[in-house]
């Protein structure tokens, strides 16, 4: 099978989104498949809509020699036009130009961006490109049930599609129940933020949490630092305004072994976002037994169990929030039981290996039926 992946910048970019795109390119290729990546340069939105009209990108595409393009739904404002072009057009090797000559092209959707919390007026102006994208593909690959009902409800319709869970063993995580238990007898209770410090994953809530909470407690805030520099700086005057610089420290991206070490000590692992496709990262310290903290907003609820292995909070609920820490630090018998609730969670949750077959399959059944 021959497959093109377009996305925006590299492939080793470090997001949950980023690192989908890249096991499922492992996965092909270790299967036997020839995958090609076709890269469109970051730039901002409106730059981004102008790719539509552009004829170096047009021919670029057209001269793919690939059984499917899948795309990820990210790069929907340089393509909702331009992949209707692409209907109009066929490969020079195939022959007369005709409609549908185009291989099948198949989406990648890890959330809408309309989706995302901002003013509705926005949403509603990034809803029009974004919706006339989603019709412009033949099929979708979801990360999770919440993301297929929204853009079902979008577009109107159902289409070719596989739901295809990201997984958390990608740190292979190694720990026992007995170390689990030893380390939530720890004098300080750690809690992780694992994420890019951007407004979307709501670090501004957690540390509001933070200054409500008189007991022994420090936050590790792993993440990119870079993508909204304005933001990580409105934060750093927060801690600084709510004398908490002592409880907080950031690490910045971490690569595997650092970041392992990290998730092993700590107890809980917080990220009250305001919206997430899934979120990989709620998994990934669920497999160091850390319960888990996220939003009722998107698609947290299809991992975390309330009150079993974590809780879900309003996404600016700061007072909820510190309730919940206030009591897992009150009560470490309870933190056990839900550390070993969520080390159980990870453990029965699809591996990357099984997510990835299942794309590999439905894109083999794309390719069949086209």
């Amino acid at each position: 099978m021959r497959v093109g992946l377009l996305i925006y910048g590299s492939l080793d970019t470090l997001s949950g989104g980023y690192l989908y795109d890249r096991k499922l390119v492992q996965h092909l290729r270790d299967a036997g498949d020839d995958v090609e990546v076709i890269s469109i340069p970051w730039r901002n939105y409106a730059a981004h809509l102008t790719d539509n009209f552009s004829a170096s990108l047009l021919r670029r595409l057209l001269g793919l020699r690939v059984d499917v393009l899948v795309q990820d739904e990210l790069n929907h404002p340089s393509l909702f036009r331009l992949n209707q072009r692409l209907r109009w057009r066929s490969f020079p090797h195939r022959g007369k130009a005709r409609k549908g000559a185009f291989p099948p092209i198949i989406s990648i959707v890890h959330h809408l961006r309309s989706s995302e919390l901002r003013p509705a007026w926005q949403n509603a102006f990034y809803r029009i490109p974004e919706a006339a994208y989603l019709r412009s593909v033949d099929g979708f690959v979801f990360n999770s049930q919440t993301t297929r009902g929204v853009v079902e409800a979008t577009i109107g319709e159902s289409r070719p599609h596989v739901v295809a869970f990201p997984a958390g063993n990608r740190l292979n995580p190694q720990i026992t129940d007995v170390e689990i238990a030893v380390r939530a007898q720890a004098d300080v209770l750690k809690i992780a933020f694992l994420g890019s410090v951007i407004p979307r994953k709501n670090l501004h809530t957690l540390v509001d949490a933070l200054a409500l909470i008189d007991e022994k407690l420090h936050l590790t805030v792993i993440g990119n630092l870079d993508v909204e520099p304005v933001y990580v700086r409105q934060i750093q005057a927060q801690v600084a305004r709510l004398g908490l610089s002592e409880k907080i420290t950031f690490t910045g991206a971490l690569n595997d072994e650092p970041l392992k070490e990290k998730l092993r000590e700590s107890h809980i692992l917080a990220l009250p976002s305001s919206y997430e496709g899934f979120g990989i990262a709620y998994l990934e310290g669920m497999g160091y037994g850390l319960p888990a903290i996220g939003s009722t907003d998107g698609a947290a609820h299809e991992i975390i169990t309330p009150d079993v292995d974590g809780y879900l909070i309003n996404p600016s609920g700061a007072e909820t929030l510190a309730v919940r820490l206030r009591t897992l630090a009150h009560d470490r018998e309870k933190l056990i039981q839900m550390s070993l609730a969520a080390r159980e969670r990870y453990r029965s949750h699809p591996t990357w290996n099984e997510s990835m077959a299942k794309i590999r399959k439905f894109l083999l059944q794309i390719i069949s039926v086209g």
